[in-house]
């Protein structure tokens, strides 16, 4: 890749993703951090050989090393991104950071102990004051206002609750609130940071390996290979980069502007609209955040909620990716037909037997799935993909890592870490209110109140919930707030659906509002690299992902398409068929072409029967497959005696 393509890139990923909004003019400090970052890596390399310490040193030591580069990488104001140097209060903001934090570690015994007991002093409370505004402060700038804004509210909420008539609590003072936050391990410390600081770190470590070593770059060589000669190749393939990419990368935006800069301007050039390829590559990078085993970093938080081990989320998951991703691929190739567009020649191909020559370099994915699914812990699993990894890159020049290559990749691993410990942390915030008061309960009370106990009213208040909390957040925050706030109600109101097809269920609607309009990130960067209107290319994003919004509630109405309810093949595989079946009917209605172009009418009946397939029942699925087919004859008729389509 070209330096003017990473500048783009860079630029890109600084507009739309407040993740990559870093500093790019470090002067002298550039050392500092690299020795603060390397040390970072090093530590949790550590831990994850030796075991980790315990909750409230390994936490304190992750989050206050992370918020500390934080602010010396991430200025308070983007135009201040390109200014040589840093800035004396942030070097002053990042100490303090770091000490608020490790003055947990310095204190340890007393306050796991002794305040517990006798209560905190005054510089305890001070501490924590001024931690937790650091944190929101850090979060602001890394993360994005959004969360911080989520956050704010729900101090306010613990502390002057008392007076609010709806959801209303006893209330509480700020000293008793502040430290509950800080020095408890039920709210900063609680879950999320918690496995951020024992597994995400090093699963996204292992995902800077790929990119650093060229690994990444096979994936979309792969996924040209694979499909790029067939109907539509550039976005089919486009599909496939992104889903392969999205397995070990934790932002929809940045999957978006680092296969899409590769992708989209292949899409143009074959002739697909600029708002279709945006939105194909948006879309489909999306969609990366629900491909196991990584999922955005949230898999790990799933498994810890929902008493699920990590190995079986993977699983669990791998469903319902695969009737998305075919959900898009359906769309792409209907699109494709309906435009004339045709696949890649022969000569612009990677050929399969240089791509043969490569397999090795799946061995690190094969090596993590592998040790997950043998019953190993995370921690062991992330630890030898990232070793499989290294060993991989010397077996070739391009890949291989010099010296000072090695020394970078470590550097980038903390760096990729930061938005996500800030955002763990200060989603920590929301749970720690959440816990403290009750409110969980008491929101799903009012969403099922409101719903008046229906089953698809439920689900419906919960999906709005969950795309509404889950707008600009990241992956992570995402679906920690939304399983602390929206999954309660369907499981107050319906105990018997399983607890991980309910989690599924709010994590879906939170990452989808990133390519939902009007809070449409991964399409506005999309929409960027394609010289596309960022609106039309959030549209079409959300017709292209339509399965999104229909497979949740498929899951949660039929489970054995997660794998419960006592599923074996014989329940799994007529309803993972009729889903399908049902995927391509409705991605047909969207892009209004099945054996050719739809007129109105033809798009009503594609859509019933796609509705009707997805739907947990054997009689309603197979009307919907006689609409279905009936639609496809009728459209081979009408094409083979050259009869124009019904409009409405």
């Amino acid at each position: 890749m070209s330096e003017t393509q990473n500048v783009n890139q860079q630029d890109l990923l600084s507009k739309y993703d407040k993740e990559h909004a870093y500093r790019t003019n470090l002067g002298k400090w550039a050392w500092i951090i690299s020795f603060i970052g390397i040390s970072l890596t090093f530590f949790h390399l550590f831990t994850g050989l030796r075991g980790v310490y315990p909750s409230q040193i390994q936490g304190p030591i992750h989050l206050g090393t992370g918020l500390g580069l934080i602010f010396l990488l991430y200025p308070a104001k983007k135009t201040l991104i390109k200014h040589r140097g840093i800035a004396w209060y942030d070097v002053i903001l990042a100490f303090a950071a770091m000490f608020t934090n490790y003055y947990i570690v310095f204190n340890y015994n007393r306050i796991v102990s002794k305040a517990i007991i006798m209560g905190y002093n005054n510089t305890d409370i001070v501490v924590a004051t001024i931690a937790i505004v650091l944190l929101l402060e850090a979060t602001r700038r890394a993360v994005g206002l959004p969360i911080v804004v989520i956050a704010s509210i729900f101090i306010a909420y613990g502390l002057w609750g008392k007076g609010i008539p709806i959801f209303g609590h006893a209330g509480f003072d700020w000293s008793s609130l502040s430290t509950e936050l800080f020095f408890k391990t039920n709210a900063i410390f609680g879950i999320p940071i918690q496995i951020s600081s024992q597994y995400i770190f090093l699963f996204l470590f292992f995902g800077v390996m790929l990119v650093k070593t060229n690994i990444g770059m096979f994936f979309n060589e792969l996924a040209f290979g694979l499909t790029g000669r067939f109907t539509g190749g550039t976005a089919k393939a486009a599909v496939v980069a992104s889903a392969l990419q999205g397995m070990v990368t934790g932002s929809s935006v940045a999957n978006t502007v680092g296969s899409g800069s590769f992708t989209i301007p292949m899409m143009k050039r074959a002739k697909f609209k600029p708002e279709f390829s945006a939105a194909a590559e948006a879309s489909a990078s999306t969609g990366g955040q629900l491909m196991p085993p990584i999922m955005g970093a949230a898999a790990f938080i799933m498994a810890e909620y929902t008493g699920t081990t990590y190995s079986q989320v993977i699983l669990i998951a791998i469903i319902p990716a695969a009737l998305y991703f075919s959900g898009i691929f359906f769309g792409t190739h209907f699109e494709a037909k309906k435009q004339g567009i045709l696949g890649v020649s022969k000569e612009e191909l990677p050929k399969l037997t240089d791509l043969t020559k490569k397999l090795d370099l799946l061995l690190p994915l094969i090596v993590i799935i592998g040790t997950l699914l043998s019953g190993k812990t995370a921690t062991f699993a992330a630890l030898w993909g990232i070793v499989t990894a290294f060993v991989v890159s010397f077996f070739r020049k391009e890949t291989r890592l010099s010296f000072r290559g090695i020394l970078e990749t470590l550097e980038k691993g903390a760096r990729a870490a930061l938005p996500v410990i800030a955002a763990c942390a200060t989603a920590g915030i929301v749970v720690g209110i959440v816990t403290l008061t009750g409110l969980g309960g008491k929101i799903a009370g009012g969403i099922v109140e409101l719903a008046q106990g229906q089953f698809f009213l439920i689900l419906f208040f919960t999906m709005i919930a969950s795309i509404v909390l889950g707008m600009g957040l990241p992956t992570t925050a995402n679906y920690v707030v939304t399983a602390s706030m929206a999954a309660p109600a369907i499981l107050q109101a319906f105990p018997d659906i399983p607890v991980i097809a309910v989690h599924l269920f709010v994590f879906y609607f939170g990452i989808i509002a990133d390519i939902t309009p009007p809070v449409c990130l991964a399409a506005y960067a999309g929409a960027g690299i394609a010289g596309a209107n960022p609106m039309k290319s959030g549209v079409n994003a959300v017709k292209l992902a339509i399965a999104a919004f229909i497979i949740p509630y498929a899951f949660v109405s039929n489970p054995v398409l997660v794998l419960q309810d006592g599923a074996n093949f014989a329940t799994v595989t007529p309803a993972l068929l009729t889903a399908l079946l049902g995927m391509a009917g409705i991605s047909a209605s969207m892009m209004g072409f099945f054996f050719k172009k739809a007129g109105a009418i033809e798009r009503i009946l594609l859509f019933t029967a796609g509705i009707m397939l997805v739907y947990h029942n054997i009689i309603i699925s197979m009307i919907g497959l006689l609409i279905l087919v009936a639609v496809g004859l009728y459209q081979h008729y009408l094409k083979k005696n050259h009869i124009p389509a019904l409009s409405a």
